[in-house]
């Protein structure tokens, strides 16, 4: 048991949660026009949509381990290179971090849990996010892989739950913090650069 790759892994998942992206820009805007318990609903059915995402990568990729080591070493070689293309698109992109002024008409709490959870399941990108994050972090040569996958799967729902639902709860202060301080894009924006080379350099290793 790697102990110290399972540490790596809730580190990196902690920064990427931290950083701000479609998901958690969305329970935050939720959080300061409708109330927290709206953002919370959001947060619970964007992480419920995750457990679809693991359940597929745990299978697929362990039926590949089974099937051809060179295959499966292709696809962390993969998976890197993915998570360089993301590094260089975070680099290309902005820093300042917009909040959406639109007004929608408001939801219930189980639409928005609604939302978050079909707005995760249906969105490809998280698949391949995953089928790229998880395989560097295998950490054990005794459990199988498809439980590791689902230890994996696991705590990076609970990391990021915890972190989108501090999100949620504090989203007037946060959303002040960072209209009053423009620097704090730009640092973000380094930390996810850092993070995506970080684990695609581990993978590669």
């Amino acid at each position: 048991m790697n102990y110290d790759l399972l540490l790596s892994f809730v580190l990196a998942t902690s920064a990427l949660a931290c950083s701000p992206g479609p998901d958690n820009i969305f329970v935050l805007m939720q959080s300061i026009t409708n109330g927290k318990q709206y953002g919370l609903a959001t947060v619970f059915g964007l992480i419920s949509g995750c457990i679809v995402h693991t359940t597929l990568v745990a299978f697929g990729v362990s039926a590949i381990i089974k099937a051809n080591d060179n295959l499966f070493f292709a696809i962390k070689l993969l998976g890197a290179l993915y998570l360089l293309y993301l590094a260089y698109k975070v680099f290309r992109g902005d820093s300042r971090i917009e909040f959406s002024n639109t007004s929608a008409p408001k939801k219930s709490l189980m639409q928005l849990f609604k939302q978050g959870f079909i707005m995760n399941v249906l969105n490809p990108k998280v698949s391949i996010f995953f089928l790229a994050f998880f395989p560097g972090f295998l950490f054990s040569d005794t459990l199988s892989t498809v439980t590791q996958f689902y230890i994996l799967g696991f705590l990076f729902m609970g990391i990021s739950l915890i972190i989108f639902s501090i999100i949620a709860i504090l989203a007037g202060s946060i959303s002040d913090y960072l209209k009053q301080n423009k620097n704090v894009g730009v640092v973000l924006k380094w930390l996810q650069i850092i993070v995506f080379i970080g684990i695609a350099i581990l993978i590669l290793l």
